[in-house]
């Protein structure tokens, strides 16, 4: 039986479909599997590395996160407290919601300077289209 087979055979992914599923290079997958953020779930018989598709849902928190501006040690934080999720006691669990709550209101606040950067920037798109329009 090959890799290949060893991946498809669990439900399992190679980390190129992963990429591709995630629209994410192989280079930064590898990178947040260096800083943990994005450890395998196993490896075939041939050493390759294999995804779940709760490894691919991790990564697509990761990515998300990535346009908002999170440092790596924020996106561990949050993947922390997901993958705590559900459990814990009721200390536990209200702890967890706080945190989730800071992330919510942080990315909610991050959201908004995009938003008003977009803006910005159409602005500025209209005011080149206006400069190209006035010339022949």
């Amino acid at each position: 039986m090959s890799d290949q087979d060893d991946a498809h055979e669990a439900g399992t992914m190679h980390i190129g479909e992963l990429a591709d599923r995630a629209g994410m290079s192989l280079r930064t997958i590898r990178h947040y599997d260096e800083v943990g953020l994005l450890v395998p779930s196993g490896r075939t018989t041939g050493g390759f590395r294999v995804y779940t598709p709760r490894d691919l849902e991790r990564l697509l928190v990761i990515r998300r996160m990535k346009p908002l501006g999170f440092s790596l040690e924020e996106m561990g934080d949050l993947l922390g407290i997901v993958d705590g999720l559900p459990g814990g006691d009721a200390e536990d669990t209200a702890a967890r919601a706080a945190r989730l709550d800071a992330f919510l209101e942080d990315a909610r606040a991050r959201h908004a300077k995009l938003v008003e950067r977009a803006g910005m920037a159409e602005e500025f798109i209209g005011t080149l289209s206006t400069l190209r329009a006035a010339l022949p």
